[in-house]
């Protein structure tokens, strides 16, 4: 796989929806205001925004504390949702981890992606 993209931005692409989810999925246990999200997530505040009542709508994120104007959440593991998104990540992980082991078994270096002629 190339560089430091997860696999996640790897396959689906680098779109703000996508690096929410994967933060949300790296950082899962822990809980995030919105603001911290935006930034660790690397999407503007308007993106995440406007991706917002998508994530709140799906129960992809849970509220888990609040302080003053503040509400922090996380990644909802208990929404079956999630758990196929979580599940996705796996297989890709898992597809990516055997490219790069036939590459290496055949002295070639891992291609980021599967061709698909």
């Amino acid at each position: 796989m190339a560089g430091d993209k997860s696999v996640l931005i790897e396959f689906f692409g680098n779109y703000p929806l996508v690096r929410v989810l994967d933060f949300l999925i790296e950082n899962r246990g822990f809980d995030y205001s919105k603001t911290e999200i935006s930034k660790q997530a690397n999407v503007s505040w308007g993106s995440l925004y406007s991706l917002w009542s998508k994530l709140d709508g799906f129960g992809i994120v849970a509220p888990t504390r609040s302080f003053g104007n503040t509400t922090l959440y996380k990644l909802n593991e208990k929404n079956s949702f999630v758990k196929k998104i979580l599940k996705i990540e796996l297989d890709l992980i898992k597809f990516y981890a055997d490219i790069d082991t036939k590459a290496h078994l055949k002295g070639k270096a891992p291609s980021p992606m599967p061709s698909t002629a």
